[in-house]
């Protein structure tokens, strides 16, 4: 997503920054933020790409991760095409503070043993806009937060009309649930599929990042994505005709491992964090994890509307706590569908540590 050769020859923007510097020129280079309160930490008007965000939260609320909200504006539209708890927006789940990086967001801390402990966090997504950008920080805490931050930004003479805009949203399933009387031998349609993103108008779609709760035990994938492209609703309430445009083998494929999950990372797919990765031949499933998929390499661009889902077990025989991060880039206006309101904070949070059982996972 950095090009090296870019740096060979004269670049058409200027290099600006919003940031939390001490204004009088001291060392307080931070804002504060009282509990449940928001503050913008950038609210630009020109032509401009966000490039980098940066920010570092001080705090001794174990849960700021999920209690916590970010939000963007762009081009002065009234709802925000970005809301999401800040820890899962920046590729963190469980409300939990690890190390980990790939093509879109890095993220670092000084001991993983505790969760929510002071982390770094880094996002590398370019995100565009024609006339104005507004990022904004809510605490959703309940003491006064501290906030270090830079937002990174070019500023353009212009930028063409039809350039899309960056949009991030996150939904829960705490637990999934099967309905009585749904085949789960046999799944045909994705009406009681996890759904990823449902998006209306042209864009292309980025990826997700998951969290997933293992609270039924065993191994918590074969679910397989399908992903329904310009479709018609159809009769059905989720999805749309049959077959779907794209449609997988398994969630660990999705996410590009096999037979289960490997504790790994790389630039478009990984699983970032496991609570319980060393359980026998337990394949990185048992607990809670954390895993990505981004589409840089193999984008998949829509031109009228698009909805990802992913199966919860095989043919929805499953009922875990999912909860997912959707990114892509459409034009606007954004549809309402595409971000569910989000939960209150208490409803946010994650299970207590897991006690699976520990029993031994298989693989089909």
């Amino acid at each position: 997503m950095n090009v090296l050769s870019d740096l060979t020859r004269p670049l058409p923007f200027r290099a600006r920054r919003e940031s939390s510097y001490d204004r009088t020129g001291g060392n307080d280079d931070r804002v504060h933020i009282p509990a449940h309160e928001s503050r913008a930490i950038a609210d630009i008007t020109a032509a401009g790409e966000v490039r980098h965000i940066w920010m570092a939260v001080f705090t001794d609320d174990p849960y700021y991760l999920r209690r916590c909200t970010i939000r963007m504006w762009w081009d002065g539209e009234d709802s925000p095409s970005v809301e999401c708890p800040v820890g899962d927006f920046f590729c963190l789940g469980h409300s939990q503070s690890y190390t980990m990086y790939n093509a879109c967001f890095s993220t670092s801390v000084n001991d993983e043993r505790y969760q929510g402990e002071g982390v770094a966090l880094n996002c590398w997504v370019p995100m565009p806009f024609r006339r104005s950008a507004r990022v904004e920080f809510e605490n959703g805490t309940d003491a006064e937060v501290l906030l270090y931050y830079y937002v990174d930004w070019r500023e353009y003479d212009s930028l063409p009309e039809d350039t899309f805009t960056f949009h991030a949203s996150w939904r829960r399933e705490n637990p999934c649930v099967t309905p009585p009387g749904a085949d789960t031998e046999h799944n045909l349609t994705d009406e009681y599929n996890f759904l990823l993103l449902y998006a209306e108008g042209a864009g292309n779609y980025l990826g997700v990042n998951m969290s997933i709760d293992n609270i039924t035990g065993e191994w918590w994938g074969e679910g397989d994505d399908m992903i329904f492209i310009d479709r018609p609703e159809g009769t059905r309430d989720r999805g749309g005709d049959w077959p779907p445009d794209l449609h997988g083998t398994g969630s660990e494929d999705y996410f590009c491992h096999a037979w289960g999950m490997q504790s790994t990372t790389a630039p478009y797919s990984g699983e970032s964090w496991c609570e319980d990765k060393f359980f026998l031949r337990a394949h990185n499933c048992n607990g809670k994890v954390a895993i990505y998929r981004f589409h840089v390499a193999d984008p998949i661009p829509f031109r009228e509307k698009i909805r990802v889902s992913i199966e919860h077990g095989h043919a929805n025989d499953r009922s875990d706590d999912y909860a997912v991060t959707a990114y892509w880039y459409q034009s606007e206006p954004h549809s309402d569908k595409s971000f569910e309101p989000l939960p209150p904070i208490e409803d946010r949070l994650p299970r207590p540590p897991s006690k699976t059982g520990r029993k031994i996972a298989t693989y089909m």
